[in-house]
């Protein structure tokens, strides 16, 4: 049976049946709400939610985000953390008599009764959204971080530095990292980095110093610098919760590690143990599912760019290739494409060295080159399973490129990625693995290069007038230069000081049109095939990023960061 919000949806005609059964099993999968799940699935939009809700129940509907709405932290402890979760509700002020409750459900009678039994006061619900409800409820409640005090609980003495010449002792080791405050210490480290939005840690030993960096929005940030003395300890600790061999210091290690937070939601580590000249680095890439964001018309194509993905994604066979370096959201991009084709009835495979994120109906296979199974034997393998569609996590030589362009040409949709500088190199790329240039020109349907660029925090966001030379400069032309608006962040507690907050993703989509077939099979250079694509009508990374500029979305800093100037 529907929920009551599905009800009001669905009389609404704003969402369908199948939508809404959709949304409903992930509610059960994900313990979560259904008006999350619904705005995740890129169904309907939460405002349209909020503002639906708000007519039904004749409540007003608030926005937790903007700064306009105080929060009383007296009345906030009133209600227990894990009834907040449970609900998704949000204490906000009150006085003797009444207290005042954002909820993103508010026909939750159950949560209702909770809260007035518990603080014995009468209760005024306003709706606040569920994905704003999440983010301030985790905010509210979380202790902050004191790796200071964490440090001084630690007895150094009884910690020792194992050098490369010294035989370790596993016994004494394990004894270390069993020690509570190293316990606490790196469950800091990793709560702090859920906290502040990191994609990755790196924890790095050097001669003198032991630091700790966040990777934020793409830009590296130094946390802290624990005693060097600790680094052993740290590490084994970091080791065995991704059940690593803690004796194995020579040898590169990866693992995973598994938390599952408070609010029933889990958050995946993979661990990279790599042997250095004072000690064993330690990098951990965050991989956060409720944040993976699969609707595609959020992640940043205009409209033109989006009909040029769509239509190539949709097409029954051929060759879809997103390019950029590491960390550049290539996996999103392809995850979002994936989720657009998944129906059941098609088949779909994936090789993905590793598996980052789980999608549900899609078959994915880890690749292991220690037993022989890299990209090409699985790609090999999956063409005899029978499928529509499949994805290789990435080009790396001649034997996958053959065996993927192959399958592209024999009735396959086969979507992939490689590490390229932009659309246009891509085609030399395929051609020095050895790939014959008519294979290339016939199987492509569309190249994408992509980039991240930091957003200005919208929560400080403000004005700055710069001179028509530097905008000129960076690629804008004489009369946008001159009546240009352009934005910074001055730096506020929700951005870390850095004035960004969020990033977004410049694209450059290349279909492979009949004349760039042409220039394909006569040999053209990269700049050669890049000119005749701008002249198509492609748009490159740096014009993406110009338009994300007009648009007061960026900065120019950051479009310099992350583009090149186009010739």
């Amino acid at each position: 049976m529907a929920s009551r919000i599905g009800q009001i949806l669905l009389e609404s005609e704003l969402i369908d049946q199948e939508q809404l059964d959709k949304a409903e099993a992930l509610v059960t999968q994900n313990d979560s709400l259904l008006s999350f799940e619904l705005v995740k699935l890129g169904v309907i939009e939460e405002d349209q939610i909020l503002s639906l809700l708000g007519e039904e129940y004749g409540l007003p509907v608030i926005d937790l985000l903007d700064g306009s709405v105080e929060i009383d932290s007296e009345i906030v402890s009133l209600v227990p953390h894990s009834l907040a979760l449970k609900h998704s509700l949000l204490p906000l002020s009150g006085d003797d008599s009444k207290i005042k409750v954002a909820m993103a459900d508010p026909s939750n009678l159950m949560a209702l009764n909770d809260i007035k039994f518990l603080t014995g006061k009468e209760i005024q619900v306003v709706i606040a959204s569920a994905t704003a409800l999440r983010d301030q409820i985790e905010e509210q409640y979380e202790e902050a971080v004191s790796y200071d005090d964490i440090l001084d609980d630690i007895d150094e003495s009884d910690l020792e530095v194992v050098t490369a010449e010294e035989e370790m002792n596993v016994m004494e080791l394990e004894k270390a990292t069993e020690d509570a405050p190293v316990v606490k210490f790196v469950n800091a480290v990793l709560m702090d980095a859920i906290k502040k939005g990191a994609s990755d840690i790196h924890i790095e030993p050097y001669e003198k110093i032991f630091r700790v960096r966040f990777r934020i929005d793409g830009v590296l940030y130094e946390i802290m610098k624990p005693p060097p003395k600790l680094k052993s300890a740290i590490t084994s600790r970091l080791k065995i919760m991704a059940a690593l061999d803690i004796a194995e210091r020579r040898l590169p290690q990866d693992g995973r590690i598994k938390l599952k937070l408070g609010n029933k939601r889990e958050m995946d580590f993979r661990v990279s143990v790599l042997p250095g000249l004072f000690g064993e680095k330690v990098v951990l890439r965050l991989l956060d599912k409720s944040n993976l964001q699969t609707d595609m018309t959020k992640l940043g194509f205009n409209a033109e760019q989006m009909n040029y993905f769509m239509a190539s994604i949709n097409k029954p066979f051929g060759l879809v290739l997103v390019t950029g370096p590491t960390g550049s959201g290539k996996t999103t991009t392809l995850y979002s494409a994936l989720s657009e084709l998944n129906k059941t009835t098609v088949n779909i495979s994936t090789a993905e060295d590793p598996v980052e994120f789980n999608l549900p109906g899609i078959n994915q296979t880890q690749t292991n080159d220690d037993i022989g199974l890299n990209f090409a034997a699985a790609l090999r393998s999956f063409l005899r399973q029978d499928p529509d569609i499949v994805m290789v996590g990435e080009i790396r030589d001649y034997e996958t490129a053959e065996i993927a362009i192959k399958a592209s040409l024999t009735g396959h949709l086969v979507l992939s990625t490689l590490h390229t500088n932009d659309a246009p190199s891509t085609i030399n790329r395929l051609l020095n693995m050895g790939v014959e240039p008519f294979l290339v020109a016939s199987s492509i349907n569309i190249i994408v290069a992509q980039r991240l660029a930091r957003r200005i925090c919208d929560n400080c966001k403000d004005a700055i007038k710069l001179s028509p030379e530097v905008l000129l400069k960076v690629g804008l032309s004489e009369a946008e230069a001159k009546h240009a608006k352009t934005f910074y962040g001055k730096g506020c507690d929700k951005c870390s000081e850095t004035g960004y907050r969020g990033r977004v993703a410049l694209y450059e989509c290349m279909t492979m049109t009949e004349a760039l077939k042409d220039f394909v099979l006569n040999g053209a250079s990269s700049a050669e095939i890049k000119r005749e694509a701008i002249r198509g009508g492609m748009e490159t990374l740096r014009a993406s990023g110009l338009r994300f500029l007009k648009e007061g979305v960026t900065t120019v800093e950051e479009v310099l960061r992350t583009t090149v100037a186009d010739d």
